[in-house]
């Protein structure tokens, strides 16, 4: 019976068993717990469009199992619920390599963008959380307004084999439609001398990351 009254106005059965005040709502998300809330969730709002605008972005980086070779690829950031959001694709090839499946979903990575005193902060990753990476980026400064540089620190043993951390520069696209595609058609392993010019500058291809 308590069910079928609980179930008829929706409403939780502990409204009719226990005190009101000791009622509380779940949280809506881990980063929204109260423990976390004022610290790691409070990067979660207020990351305007000024400084971090919604759109595509090319990106390029040292590849992290691939010591000569570098990355480039294109992610799309957005905005929902209040929050920023980052999507993307791994290279066709870096799973090749592995022996592992190269669809759409299993190339896939999603990641929340946090808002920094001097920048942003991703945390991204596979579906399954398979592979994890934390990212950090700055405006960079003079006339290149729509670049953000930084680097990029992967989630593997001190051991492992190639590299842990690199370089990272975005490069905003917007949502111009031809950019956008001719950034798509050059992304996947590249050399130095394929990457953009001010890519290649700003990651400082001759000096090792510190």
């Amino acid at each position: 019976m308590l069910h079928r009254i609980c179930s008829f106005f929706g409403v939780d059965a502990r409204i009719l068993l226990e005190p009101v005040d000791d009622i509380r709502e779940e949280p809506a998300s881990l980063l929204h717990h109260p423990f976390l809330s004022d610290f790691v969730g409070a990067g979660l709002l207020g990351l305007s469009e000024d400084e971090f605008p919604s759109g595509f972005y090319r990106f390029s980086r040292a590849a992290f199992s691939e010591e000569s070779r570098f990355v480039v690829g294109v992610v799309r950031i957005f905005r929902k619920d209040g929050m920023t959001f980052l999507r993307g694709f791994e290279p066709k090839e870096a799973l090749t390599m592995y022996d592992l499946p190269t669809d759409a979903a299993s190339r896939e990575y999603r990641g929340l963008v946090l808002h920094q005193a001097e920048g942003i902060a991703a945390l991204v990753s596979r579906k399954g959380a398979v592979t994890t990476s934390f990212n950090y980026l700055s405006k960079a400064g003079g006339l290149a307004n729509h670049f953000w540089v930084g680097y990029a620190v992967r989630t593997t043993p001190e051991n492992h084999s190639g590299r842990r951390a690199a370089r990272l520069v975005y490069e905003y696209l917007g949502t111009d439609t031809h950019k956008v595609l001719a950034a798509a058609r050059g992304s996947g392993y590249r050399t130095a001398k394929e990457l953009v010019p001010f890519h290649r500058q700003q990651l400082r291809v001759d000096e090792e990351f510190r």
